[in-house]
């Protein structure tokens, strides 16, 4: 489908963010000139003055780039293959990078500042909205380099997103998948399409769109493991240069999260695998197949139950699964229902999967690709969660604090996803009520399970480049064979195109990105569980969402009630697992 063949309600309206592409372009210019102008700070940050204007004028230019490279990229994301919005989106990059060289003597140069003074500033009423920035300083001192270096790194931020970016453009413009046969009709095979017949029940469709679907991958195979291995290497570099142990060191300690926390998830799932494993053998049974394979493992146990909900009807249950969280989070979703926070539907060029986004000086946006799925509903809910998070946090706290960590980012997002599932079960019986079972059940195993299978992959990969080996195409696809096979067990074939399903995702070029899935998951499990007990702990999570980036995230979601410093928090989401298995096993 063109875009032009799109009800224009169903699109987001993306003027809060910036008015008009005139707008567009006098901000460009007026912003080049704001960060030329902070070079004059460069060699003056000494005294408490100086320190100040820099940090308040960097940040005015810093909104301004923002609002800039949202606008660019999101219009980019509604159709890639327009070279204007292409255009717009280099330029906001090399501004972008422009203003990272620009300012990049300001971090070595408070590198100099003696550590009680930074604190002094830090707890100062005239840097309240830098604070935290200031502590980071502290920290993060034995990782900064000189003026010169710090230089450098910054103009490598010019082509360091390379890989990305390219994987990208294969995945959204330029991969083709071929037409397939579906419910007597011809369709063409996209990543949305893909999504729709594994859930079905046709074993044969789904067979052949994994055949379809994999394939490409397996024929570009040397190609996206040079771009993989290439992200590695960079993740590798920056952490070896900066002073870190190991990229994954590198990444915890940008995010402020201890490394336990990696640690703790992985064991946990590690040690659980015999929970799926009982889940896939259930599967087995309950589907009455002899051999089953991975294409299998999408379709619904529960024929006749699955959801197809039009998108208006999807919204509304949504919103009636989402009263615990109170009034105004109600008034709020209906707002991003009624005012284009949302762009709904697939088109043709547009970036596949979906996401929430957007700058502080405007309302969150949604990007969906949606289809009438049960899949797809609840991807509704956990966007907006996304949304509601950014929302509160961005008119409860300055710009410089309002943004929050890609740790706890998914935390409210699979909050709403919890208590959707929570309140159909409710309100289920019979078969019903089995059918959403087993999607709490499907949740966990790709949610929890298979994120955590991504993330012990994502380790694996940058450990073998860490001792001195290659990154070969071989290599990858053995070591992800391997761990499909440990996670899914015996009662599942681990059909040889499966080993090229890393090559596929998209967050892989996000280093260490997907393991927060699965603490997510396992925060959310904990927060909508005590919501539903007591609808007091409705303002401590209200307080989590306001909270941004103002505290270290593991701290933040300890005022949710969520330790992840404590492996037992795990036990309780494998638990929740375990006991679903047990009541959809006790229904027959």
């Amino acid at each position: 489908m063109l875009r032009s063949e799109i009800n224009e309600k169903y699109k987001w309206d993306l003027s809060a963010i910036v008015s008009s592409e005139t707008e567009w372009d006098n901000m460009y210019a007026s912003t080049s000139i704001l960060i030329e102008d902070l070079s004059k700070y460069e060699g003056k940050l000494s005294n408490r003055v100086d320190i100040l204007a820099c940090l308040t004028d960097k940040l005015n230019a810093s909104s301004f780039v923002e609002r800039l490279y949202v606008y660019a990229k999101m219009k980019l994301d509604e159709n890639a293959t327009l070279s204007k919005y292409q255009a717009l989106t280099d330029k906001a990059e090399r501004l972008l990078v422009s203003m990272s060289t620009i300012t990049s003597f300001v971090t070595p140069e408070l590198n100099l500042v003696a550590d009680d003074e930074l604190l002094s500033m830090s707890k100062s009423i005239e840097f309240a909205d830098f604070s935290c920035f200031l502590e980071d300083i502290i920290k993060s001192k034995k990782h900064i380099l000189s003026d010169k270096e710090e230089r450098i790194l910054s103009e490598c931020g010019s082509f360091a997103d390379g890989f990305h970016d390219a994987f990208n453009m294969f995945d959204n413009a330029d991969v083709n998948f071929g037409d397939i046969i579906f419910e007597g009709e011809k369709m063409h095979l996209t990543h949305g399409t893909y999504s729709l017949i594994m859930q079905s029940d046709d074993r044969n469709a789904r067979k052949k769109a994994f055949g379809m679907m994999f394939g490409q991958y397996k024929n570009m195979i040397n190609t996206i493991t040079t771009l993989y291995a290439g992200n590695v290497k960079k993740d590798c570099f920056y952490a070896r240069v900066r002073g870190y142990d190991t990229a994954l060191s590198r990444a915890m300690f940008n995010e402020n999260v201890p490394c336990d926390i990696y640690e703790n998830l992985v064991r946990s799932v590690d040690s659980s695998l015999e929970y799926l494993h009982e889940y896939v053998a259930y599967r087995k049974k309950a589907l009455g197949l002899k051999t089953m394979h991975m294409w299998d493992m999408h379709t619904s146990l529960v024929t006749g139950e699955s959801m197809s909900l039009d998108y208006e009807d999807a919204c509304s249950l949504v919103t009636e699964a989402l009263v615990p969280l109170g009034e105004d989070y109600r008034e709020l979703l209906d707002k991003a229902f009624s005012d284009k926070w949302i762009d709904v539907y697939e088109n043709k060029g547009k970036r596949s999967g979906a996401y929430s986004w957007g700058s502080y000086n405007a309302h969150p946006y949604v990007l969906l690709n949606y289809t009438k799925t049960t899949h797809d509903i609840f991807t509704i809910a956990h966007e907006l969660g996304h949304a509601m998070h950014s929302y509160y946090s961005n008119t409860s706290l300055p710009y410089a604090k309002a943004g929050y960590e890609i740790f706890v980012a998914e935390v409210a997002s699979t909050v709403n996803e919890v208590l959707l599932l929570k309140h159909l079960i409710a309100n289920a019986t019979g078969e019903n009520k089995k059918y959403l079972l087993c999607y709490y059940l499907d949740m966990f195993r790709t949610t929890l399970f298979r994120q955590t299978q991504f993330a012990e992959f994502e380790a694996i990969s940058h450990e073998i480049y860490e001792s001195g080996e290659s990154l070969t195409a071989e290599v990858l696809c053995d070591e992800y064979q391997a761990l499909n096979e440990r996670y899914y067990g015996k009662n599942v074939v681990s059909d040889d195109l499966i080993k090229f399903e890393w090559a596929r995702i998209p967050h892989f070029y996000r280093s260490f990105y997907v393991y927060k899935y699965a603490t997510g998951i396992t925060s959310a499990v904990v927060i909508a569980t005590n919501i539903l007990k007591d609808s007091s702990n409705v303002e401590s999570y209200k307080k989590f969402l306001s909270l941004g980036g103002s505290m270290p995230p593991a701290e933040i979601l300890k005022v949710a009630g969520v330790d992840l410093e404590k492996p037992e928090t795990f036990d309780i989401a494998m638990a929740e697992f375990k006991a679903t298995l047990n009541e959809l096993k006790s229904l027959g």
